[in-house]
């Protein structure tokens, strides 16, 4: 065989497999995307919620959390989490440690630098700073319940539902997760 047409016929297996991949990826793409939590700010939220309410899920994180990564990647990042969260909630990511001033209810919250933290994560957290921790607020962003600690998939899909279907008016977490495990 001559070496150009030995050279035309790789060119040509070379174009046939990248036709196959990217339309394959294409397909698998469309195959496999999965929900995300949409992730907005409290000022997002306040006006959202002004139109259509709903309980506010705020997740508080620092830079340097490890667990705080490991829930973003495990919990947060399921698709069927993600699309009840977006569904009965407002979620707020919140980096403890932001210096950036929030406006919340009227209210302005700045960082402290004695203290190392945003004063709303602080408030927040009833000065109880652990990372990550998930808060939840009702539909009128009062205080329903400061969670801390990593929670998996499972756990955390109990506590969504315990506060967005109201049972917290009806009984305790141990008493509603034993129930529903």
């Amino acid at each position: 065989m001559k070496p150009y047409r030995f050279l035309a016929l790789l060119l040509f297996v070379f174009a046939v497999m990248a036709f196959r991949f990217s339309s394959g990826d294409k397909q698998i793409n469309k195959n496999t995307k999965e929900e995300s939590i949409k992730w907005i700010t409290f000022q997002e939220a306040e006006k959202l919620n002004k139109k259509q309410p709903r309980k506010i899920l705020v997740d508080i994180y620092t830079d340097w959390c490890g667990w705080c990564k490991k829930m973003d990647k495990s919990t947060f990042s399921d698709a069927k989490t993600a699309a009840y969260v977006n569904k009965h909630y407002y979620a707020v990511k919140l980096n403890a440690e932001t210096k950036e001033e929030i406006v919340l209810n009227g209210k302005t919250y700045r960082f402290k630098t004695d203290w190392g933290v945003n004063e709303i994560a602080a408030e927040l957290l009833q000065g109880k700073m652990g990372y990550p921790s998930t808060v939840y607020l009702d539909e009128k962003f009062n205080m329903l319940a400061p969670v801390m600690g990593f929670y998996d998939v499972k756990k955390f899909d109990n506590l969504l539902r315990y506060y967005a279907e109201n049972h917290y008016k009806k009984g305790s977490f141990e008493d509603f997760a034993a129930k529903n495990q």
